[in-house]
């Protein structure tokens, strides 16, 4: 079997995690969940893929420095760090990866994996990964099917077709759905979530992205070519990837391709994409409160209550986030979690009120 690559995606800001997560260090950087950052965990889960060699970290030319620490604390020294000069999406990101790849092997199997999701069981979600490998050498663009607990409005779906080897054809991928929707597709059983986890062949995916993203394909193509190698970092062009759309994986390749395939997994995946998100997958005290740091409570249920430098203490909450750090203070309702993203865009300066929610 070809050499397994797994390539990480490592870009976002993650402000719906405000005020932890920050452009200066966003949410894969931290450890939020389990031991080390998500992004030391994302590393050690995509070197336990049969047949994985040296990763592939795709990240930001501000984050260089922060991915390496983060690579060697995983074991990986050799781990090759590619710097971009601006954000232009999850296709270009993949290009980047396949061409990194190809340079060593065309048929290499590339493993792109976001680098801030938490995963509760790692062998189930990594069994399903080598399965999505056996069906990449086929020549399938395989997307990983993750197994839905409710109808939920912040994730697109993935649309089960006719069985192919250990997986399925995708019949159809659906971009994410009201409420009404959402439990329609719960309801049909044959829908899954796209947790944005693709496994192919460097070529494959180059030759699709050719074919349906012609512009992403030359743009980002030509800004590897013209960019340079130091030691275990690679610099692209910035002014030739200034060129390339602002397109995702989905949009540019998988919603075309003939080539999409499904592997369905129950792994206890989880995006972590709010506080909300974070609280449900931690271990909660007998008031269903969790603790994190110096932090306290009483008379206080179903809390969550992280300090940073110094001690926090809740009295009387009920569904609280309460987030202390050096960038801010946070005190959200649970069921509000989502709009932290418009406080962290513009934060209320002394004197001034922030947006509505």
């Amino acid at each position: 079997m070809a050499a397994v690559r797994p390539a990480i995606l490592c870009g976002g800001i993650g402000s719906r995690l405000w005020p932890l997560s920050s452009d200066r260090r966003p949410k894969q950087f931290h450890a939020l969940a389990g031991e080390g950052s998500l992004l030391r965990q994302t590393i050690e889960r995509g070197m336990a893929i049969r047949g994985a060699r040296r990763p592939i970290v795709v990240t930001g030319a501000a984050y260089g420095d922060l991915v390496r620490d983060e690579a060697i604390a995983a074991g990986q020294l050799d781990a090759l760090a590619i710097l971009e000069p601006e954000r232009r999406n999850t296709a270009a990101s993949a290009a980047l990866a396949a061409l990194a790849a190809a340079e060593d092997d065309p048929d290499s199997i590339v493993v792109l994996l976001p680098s801030d999701h938490h995963v509760a069981d790692a062998p189930a979600f990594i069994a399903a990964i080598d399965e999505a490998c056996d069906l990449a050498a086929e020549g399938f663009i395989v997307v990983l099917g993750i197994e839905p607990d409710g109808p939920n409005t912040g994730f697109g779906y993935v649309r089960r077709g006719e069985p192919a080897g250990a997986g399925f054809r995708v019949a159809a991928f659906v971009e994410k759905p009201d409420l009404e929707k959402a439990r329609r597709l719960l309801e049909a059983g044959d829908c899954y979530w796209n947790a944005g986890v693709y496994v192919f062949r460097a070529s494959v995916f180059l030759d699709e992205l050719k074919a349906h993203a012609p512009d992403t394909e030359r743009a980002v193509r030509a800004a590897w070519r013209a960019g340079r190698t130091d030691g275990t970092t690679r610099q692209v062009d910035a002014a030739l990837w200034h060129a390339a759309p602002d397109l995702s994986v989905d949009h540019a390749v998988a919603e075309k391709t003939r080539r999409a395939a499904l592997v369905p997994v129950s792994a206890g995946w989880n995006d972590v994409g709010n506080w909300a998100a974070l609280r449900d997958i931690a271990a909660a005290d007998a008031d269903g409160n969790v603790l994190i740091g110096a932090a306290r409570a009483s008379r206080s249920h179903g809390c969550y209550v992280r300090a940073g430098s110094r001690p926090v203490v809740v009295i009387g909450g009920e569904d609280l986030i309460v987030v202390d750090s050096p960038d801010g203070v946070l005190v959200v309702r649970r069921d509000l979690a989502q709009s932290v993203k418009d406080f962290a865009a513009a934060p209320a300066g002394p004197g001034k009120g922030a947006p509505e929610a």
